[in-house]
């Protein structure tokens, strides 16, 4: 008996962390994964303002032409480890008055890796930028490090089609 309640408690204590983790979130997850629970695709792209292979995207134009090519898809940029703000960053390359397209500035902008954001929404965020692509509430594709490639983003999207899940 005392091996199955040390088992049982041992078992509480490895959720309790998980269910922590929830509760902890900030104000800025829980806005994104409430938008994750559409069922239209949703991408959550992680950058920042410093990143060259961020630059590099947005220079190519590409997530403009992305945004006016998917009108159904939402794409929402997170801007971290930056106090500046991204908003203003991305309206330069056209980015911001898309109706599928929403920014939010994570809150801690620290690039220290001692007290950098490291996770959103219980996931790894360990490289910038990063893109999270989800349909109906369930990460579909994770493209954790480097520069996106609009081909294989739309791929990737087109993927999520329910007819082949």
């Amino acid at each position: 008996m005392r091996k199955f309640l040390g088992a049982a408690v041992l078992l509480v204590l490895s959720v309790l962390p998980n269910l922590r983790a929830a509760e902890a979130w900030l104000p800025i997850e829980e806005q994104v994964a409430e938008a994750v629970k559409s069922s239209d695709v949703t991408i959550v792209h992680f950058w920042a303002p410093w990143c060259p292979n961020c630059a590099m995207e947005l220079k190519s134009g590409g997530w403009k032409k992305f945004l006016g090519a998917n009108p159904k898809v939402k794409v929402i940029f997170v801007t971290v480890r930056d106090e500046r703000d991204g908003a203003v960053e991305l309206a330069k390359f056209g980015l911001g008055p898309q109706k599928n397209f929403q920014h939010v500035q994570h809150p801690n902008p620290s690039r220290r890796p001692e007290t950098e954001m490291t996770s959103f929404m219980g996931l790894r965020v360990g490289w910038t930028p990063a893109t999270w692509i989800y349909r109906n509430n369930r990460l579909r594709y994770a493209l954790n490090y480097g520069q996106i490639r609009f081909n294989i983003l739309q791929q990737l999207v087109d993927d999520t089609d329910p007819k082949w899940l």
